[in-house]
Order: structure tokens, then sequence, then C-alpha cells
């Protein structure tokens, strides 16, 4: 396998000389900012309005959850219709989807905060397979495949950032319609830049027309399941996400941390922007750990089966003392430096678990196998995040909470060293 090297000069010549990897990237980063600059403010808006850490979490579930349920569904779509096609229509949908939400703002319209999540989360999971499945084929050679991946990553992250730290200045100032209505505006943006792609999807050639009747037709799925089945170092691979996912419990802890006992109170804040501050700090600062992740991964960052596999143990390592140190924070500050530490470990597991996937799997598989990997993260945040909101609501401490999940990510190592004990 062909070696890579990832940096911000690598990032930078593949930007310039891919015009159709330039455009699906800035499609991700218009859309993935407006999805970070809106989440702080339906975080603050349930806390507000139910005062329970339950509602984060139910939150968090409608967000996620219906990947698993969409994702056999989505992989059969983008291994039988052009990729760039379903995107569009994804996100078209999310921008009246997302619209809703100026309706949406009033204790007896909660349950449409959450329809609504739920209805944004089926249109991601169409548009994400269909995102990762077609960069491959943008690409020119395995080498820039990897370094795509990683750039995917860290766009996400400063995107994460970003949005995050955003999203709660302007809703602070401005209220939330204003953040909800920039957030609808920027999946336009996003459809128009996907219309720019100028690329022939030759997975279409050689399938037969979708019909109605095949969206329910499971066969395909079971199809793809064999065949993660019959390639033996496919299996391990779709496990690392999974494990990821464990992480996921982040999805109610930084919030409630963030509106509880690390709040930016100050400077003639109220209760509410204080707290909607200090949820973006802490988001923010795990969208920093997202970014330096696979940058201080990049000695590992080669598609040698034996090297990468030590990497993931370092990764898990990584985000199981963040999050332990997220038990321990003192203050802001160092709650902040603990969220950065743990969501590097993560973000370079994302990275390297991505390009396995689509180096090893082939190209008429790839959507199903890729539906398949995010369903199982997809599983695995829902289930941290629900019990993780539970627990904070039976009287655990969140910060109790996030010691656990720190512990509970050494599972995974022992699970992925096991699992792999015979690659060479």
């Amino acid at each position: 396998m062909a070696e890579a090297s990832i940096s911000l000069g690598a990032y930078a010549r593949l930007l310039r000389g891919n015009p159709n990897v330039r455009r699906l990237w800035l499609a991700q980063v218009i859309s993935e900012m407006g999805d970070w600059f809106y989440a702080v403010a339906i975080y603050s808006l349930l806390l507000e309005l139910t005062g329970s850490a339950r509602s984060v979490a139910l939150a968090t579930v409608a967000m996620v959850f219906p990947q698993v349920l969409i994702s056999p569904m989505a992989g059969v779509i983008n291994d039988r219709l052009p990729r760039r096609q379903v995107m569009i229509a994804a996100d078209i949908a999310r921008f009246f989807i997302v619209g809703g939400m100026l309706f949406a703002q009033s204790e007896d319209r909660i349950w449409l905060v959450y329809l609504l999540m739920f209805l944004e989360t089926v249109m991601w999971g169409f548009f994400e397979p269909g995102r990762s499945s077609l960069m491959p084929n943008l690409c020119s050679g395995e080498g820039e495949v990897l370094v795509a991946n990683a750039l995917g990553s860290t766009t996400w992250a400063v995107n994460f950032f970003l949005g995050s730290a955003l999203g709660g200045l302007v809703a602070a100032s401005f209220g939330r319609n204003a953040v909800f209505a920039i957030n609808a505006v920027t999946f336009l943006i996003s459809a128009w830049l996907l219309t720019r792609i100028d690329h022939h999807e030759t997975h279409v050639d050689t399938t037969r027309p979708l019909r109605w009747r095949d969206l329910l037709d499971f066969s395909p799925h079971i199809e793809g399941w064999r065949y993660v089945r019959q390639h033996p170092r496919l299996q391990p691979i779709l496990l690392i996400k999974g494990g990821v996912g464990l992480i996921g419990a982040n999805w109610v802890l930084l919030p409630v941390l963030g509106e509880g006992q690390f709040r930016l109170d100050g400077w003639g804040l109220s209760p509410s922007q204080a707290g909607m501050l200090g949820m973006s700090t802490l988001m923010g600062a795990r969208g920093i750990g997202s970014f330096i992740g696979p940058l201080f991964g990049a000695p590992l960052a080669t598609l040698d089966l034996s090297r990468l596999r030590w990497g993931i143990v370092i990764g898990f390592a990584v985000a199981c003392a963040g999050y332990l140190g997220l038990g321990w924070a003192p203050g802001l500050a160092w709650a902040a430096l603990a969220v950065i530490v743990g969501h590097a470990g993560t973000s370079m597991n994302y990275v390297f678990s991505s390009t396995l996937v689509q180096t090893l799997s082939e190209d008429r598989f790839r959507g199903r196998v890729t539906s398949a990997e995010f369903a199982l993260m997809m599983t695995s945040i829902s289930l941290a995040s629900f019990f993780s909101g539970e627990a904070i609501d039976g009287g655990m401490p969140a910060q109790q909470v996030a010691s656990f999940v720190g512990l509970l990510t050494m599972a995974p190592i022992a699970l992925w060293l096991w699992a792999t004990r015979k690659w060479k």
C-alpha cells in the first residue's frame, strides 16, 4: 500500500490540484458549519424549557439514531443512484427541516424539536455515506484518499469549533431565531456547490434502475454484510467507530457541564447567556481536539496495517485519558483542555478507520459498508448518551459520569487487540 503524508501542505496541494475534491470539501464546510452553529441553541433551548439532562439525551438520540434505522436504505440508494444527486436532495430537504425550528420554541412544542432533529438526521444519513463513498472516486491514488480523509476529519473539527463558538455568540447576542435561519441557508449553498462537481459515477453503469420496492428490499444490505463477513480484515475495522461512539456521551456531558459547573459567568451576562457561552467553550474545545488529532497522528498515518493497528490503540488510550481528566477538572480551563485531549484521540481513530474501510472495500459495496459502519457508531453514541442522561438525572454528578466514560473507553482497546491479533 502507498505511503502518504498528512500535513497542512498536503491539504493545500490536494485542494489546489483536485477541483472536484475542493468542491466537495467546500460543501462540507458550509453545511457542517451550520449544523454546529445551531447545536448550542438547541441544547440551550431544551435545558431552559425542561431543566433535565434527559431532554438533551433524547435530542442526541434524535440526532444520531435515525442513522441506524435509515442505513440499509441509505446504503442501497447510494450504491444504486448517483451519490452527488442523493446529497443534493438531502441538502434541499434539510433547508426546509431546519427552517421549521423557527416554529418550535415553546414548551408545548418540544415534540416538534425532536421530530425535526429526527428528520434532519435522516437526511444526513443519506448525505454522509454518499460523501464518504464518493470521495475516493474523486481522488487519484490511495495516498490522496488518506490525505482527503484526514482533511475531512480536520475540517469537521474546525467547523465544530467555529460553529459552536460562533453559534453561542450569535444566539446570546441576537437570539436563537437568527441561528436557525442561518443554518437553513447553509444547506442551499452546499447543494449549489455539489452541482459544480464534474464526475461520472461509474458504479451506476453496472446496476439496474432503482425501483420503489427496492427501498424495502433488504437483500442488498444483507449482501453487504455478507461481503464484510467474507473479508476478515474489514470486520474489526467496522468496530472502531463503534468504540469511538462511546465518547458520544459528550453530547450530553458538555451541554450539562457548560450550563452548570463550567458556566461562563460575569460581564453582566444572564444565566441563559452564561450557560450558552459555557457550552460553546467546551464544544469548541472538542473541535480543537478533533483538529489536532490527525496532525499528531500523522507519523502513524500510513496504510500499513500493523502500524495502524497500534495507532488505533494509542488513539483510544488518549481518549480515555482525556475523559478521566474531564472528571477531575476543577474549572473551565482545565475542563476544556481535557476535552481537547479526549477528542484528539477519537479523531485520530476516525481518520484511520475511514481510510481502511475505503481502501479495503470494493466500490460497488462501499456505500453499504460505509453505511453499516456509521450505523454501528450511531448506535453506540445513542446508548452512551441515553444512559449518561439517565445517570445525571438519577443523581450522579456529570463529572463522575465523564470519568466512567473514560474508563469504559479501555474496553475497545482490548477488543481491538484481540480482533487484530493475527494482523501482520
